[in-house]
């Protein structure tokens, strides 16, 4: 799950979830939470949810006061890690057969989270959210109102790395991963490796546009088509959408080139020889 699968999410919770009191928490592996089980539970149930938003791949859950002494956490955090299913049920709806995590709430609704791989649970102070090991140094996401165009060519100023290295680091960029990437980098015309030292005002502005294009349109159609909704739905951006992300031997939609697989650092990429020279 990347940034347009947490942006969907977030806004489907906070419609469903906003003014919900928490009575219910069940967590099958303590590990992802940041404290004993019996203390997080504690200090979620009673609390009422105030607003959900997303930054990057996180969710951000405010909760109102609560009774516990450890009321003093009024933020939830969520990551999905490798992925997982954050699905909703209603009073007199099942929940998902196979879950990891459940949260209830009072009008007998609630959420369940199959967990794909591993996740993190967190609960924490929203006035010491700068110093969470993760989402206190996470950058600015790609469609924040302040992720503008001369922000962006300010944040790569004399940087030296690699190009796709330096979005998917989550400290400079929140919210872009390998899937997103692919496309995001074609549009551009960029070698995944492509040292940003070397690229030009034109090229800068060329990918900061295609971030926020690719990452816009898979909002707007639901996030990924292999990724499920909070109400179980899977979202339409999907192979038709994409360009050469994951169309090995495909032709290049711009030139006809066959489409490579390379290997990037520890993850792969897709690229059009032609379209993205190597530097």
């Amino acid at each position: 799950m990347e940034l347009p699968e947490l942006t969907v999410l977030s806004q489907q919770m906070t419609k469903e979830l906003v003014g919900r009191r928490v009575v219910e928490v069940e967590v099958a592996n303590p590990k992802c939470l940041n404290m004993p089980l019996n203390e997080f539970r504690n200090g979620l149930v009673g609390r009422a949810v105030e607003s959900v938003k997303n930054r990057g791949k996180w969710l951000l859950i405010n909760l109102g006061a609560g009774t516990s002494s450890s009321s003093v956490f009024d933020l939830l955090l969520f990551n999905p890690g490798m992925g997982a299913d954050v699905i909703r049920f209603g009073p007199d709806e099942g929940l998902q057969e196979k879950h990891h995590i459940k949260i209830g709430f009072d009008d007998r609704s609630g959420f369940t989270v199959r967990v794909w791989w591993f996740c993190y649970l967190h609960l924490v102070s929203s006035s010491k959210l700068k110093e969470h090991r993760f989402v206190g140094h996470l950058g600015k996401s790609p469609l924040d109102e302040e992720f503008t165009l001369p922000y962006f060519r300010a944040l790569l100023e004399k940087r030296k790395g690699r190009i796709k290295n330096f979005l998917v680091d989550q400290k400079n960029v929140a919210g872009i991963g390998n899937v997103y990437i692919q496309d995001i980098l074609f549009n551009s015309k960029l070698h995944p490796t492509r040292r940003i030292s070397t690229m030009n005002a034109k090229e800068i502005e060329a990918l900061y546009h295609s971030m926020r294009s690719v990452l816009q349109e898979s909002i707007a159609m639901g996030g990924l088509a292999y990724e499920r909704n909070f109400f179980g739905d899977k979202g339409g951006f999907g192979a038709d959408q994409f360009k050469i992300a994951y169309k090995l031997g495909r032709s290049c939609p711009i030139c006809q080139t066959p489409i490579e697989k390379i290997k990037t650092g520890a993850t792969s990429s897709f690229i059009c020889p032609k379209c993205q020279k190597q530097p």
